[in-house]
């Protein structure tokens, strides 16, 4: 499969990096001459350097052979111009990063059919919605959403003298009378999908499917749920800080935002008149604190800067404040952070990189008959979670899931039957027309039947 991606900044990268991984034939295109060098003798992919919109350029690269096209440049017109001139020179599906929040919905619907987009993605905006998600359920280092928020997949980290330190799953499941999985452990470098005897530790990080209602059901009943945040200062007034505070202040909440560049500040208040704009230096403690940093339910750091965000979010943490997240696109820096105790994370390039590794799979499984509806990467993208929609042709339908043979390190997470989830035990079956959620360890999955020995 023939993918071309045009701009390698940090989201082109990690989107190499991934599709790479994938097994995927990948053709970089950048107009930086000492970007296009550094990306040669980094990955082994073939290398054009050459502005991304030019049919020149699109020539050299084999645009007429690429089954996706994905351009994420820093500029939003040449996203949607390089990606027009694609389509029309061949490229099968075509993807453009738009990022500026003039482009609303209608206008982004009318662009994509009249520039032939299949897809447009806003890396701020998915990450400003997983924020703001997290942040209404603060207990959740990560939520992912499945089938429409049917179902969801909660992250949370153990503490020190967890409540469920040493009970096993079976013990878990019999002590709480919740409808929950505990599909996914992380424990140090190692990754578990558990079985029944699984017994948990504190310190771990743990994967929960479970509906929205049975979510927080669980959580009361451990002790630990938390309200959701009401107010949150949030340092850089970045477009992610746009996205987040729009959400928020639409809610009824508070929010301070703290950047130390004047204009950048003038233009956010001017855009949202409702939020708290200070400007000044948010590395310094004292102004921190004198805004308010030790009562606000929530601390979030989005700088353009991982060290700093990494900072002053443990300086945060350290004052008290309940909720704590940071921006961190740098994978080795993200590990950093967790290990200094900042489990909640965040990264638009990840985000980005797994919405493109799920429509190249589902271009490879295009011939297939279970196409892939969802994909996301977690526990450090040590685990996936796949939902397919189930054909009539999958041969595990209508089998008992305990009378499956399935590959080692792969469990069904969830049921989607028409509205209702399911969380399986061994004498629910698969059907046609069901969504399935399968969370897999070590391997990739392009089709349903992937699953099965």
């Amino acid at each position: 499969m023939k993918i071309i991606i045009v701009g390698c900044g940090k989201i082109g990268i990690s989107i190499i990096e991934s599709l790479v991984g994938e097994g995927s034939d990948v053709v970089a295109v950048d107009s930086s001459p000492s970007v296009i060098d550094e990306i040669g003798n980094t990955y082994d992919v073939m290398c054009v350097c050459g502005n991304g919109a030019d049919i020149e350029t699109l020539k050299e690269a084999g645009v007429s052979k690429a089954d996706l096209f994905v351009a994420v440049t820093h500029s939003d017109e040449l996203n949607m111009l390089a990606c027009f001139v694609a389509e029309r020179m061949g490229a099968k599906h075509t993807i453009a990063r738009i990022r500026n929040p003039e482009y609303n919905d209608k206008s982004l619907d009318f662009l994509g059919k009249q520039l032939g987009l299949t897809v447009s993605v806003n890396p701020e905006w998915l990450a400003a919605k997983e924020l703001y998600n997290i942040l209404k359920l603060p207990a959740a280092v990560n939520i992912e959403s499945f089938s429409g928020g049917n179902l969801e997949m909660v992250e949370l980290r153990l503490k020190q003298q967890s409540i469920l330190d040493g009970l096993s799953l079976i013990e878990l499941r019999k002590k709480y009378n919740a409808k929950f999985l505990i599909c996914a452990v992380q424990r140090g470098e190692e990754v578990y999908i558990p079985d029944g005897n699984f017994v948990l530790k504190s310190g771990d990080r743990i994967g929960i499917t479970a509906s929205t209602t049975e979510i927080q059901k669980l959580l009361r009943m451990l002790g630990l749920m938390q309200n959701s945040a009401k107010s949150v200062m949030i340092l850089g007034a970045s477009r992610i800080s746009y996205y987040l505070t729009k959400r928020f202040i639409n809610s009824g909440n508070k929010v301070v935002v703290i950047d130390k560049d004047e204009r950048v500040c003038e233009a956010f208040a001017a855009q949202l008149p409702e939020a708290v704009v200070i400007c000044g230096d948010g590395s310094e403690q004292e102004l921190l604190l004198e805004e308010g940093l030790g009562s606000t339910d929530a601390f979030v750091a989005l700088t353009g800067m991982d060290e700093l965000n990494i900072l002053v979010s443990i300086f945060a943490s350290n004052q008290g404040v309940p909720k704590v997240i940071s921006k961190v696109n740098r994978s080795q820096l993200a590990l950093m952070a967790d290990n200094l105790g900042l489990d909640c994370i965040v990264s638009p390039k990840k985000t980005v990189s797994d919405i493109l590794a799920r429509y190249a799979r589902a271009i490879k499984n295009s011939q297939g008959s279970n196409s892939i509806e969802t994909l996301y990467r977690l526990m450090d993208g040590r685990v996936e979670a796949v939902e397919f929609n189930v054909s009539k042709d999958f041969p595990g339908s209508k089998i008992p899931l305990k009378d499956l043979a399935l590959k080692p390190n792969t469990i069904i997470a969830g049921i989607i039957r028409g509205r209702k989830s399911i969380i399986p035990g061994g004498m629910d079956e698969i059907q046609a027309g069901d969504r399935v959620v399968v969370i897999v360890a070590g391997q990739q999955l392009i089709d349903l039947g992937d699953i099965l020995r």
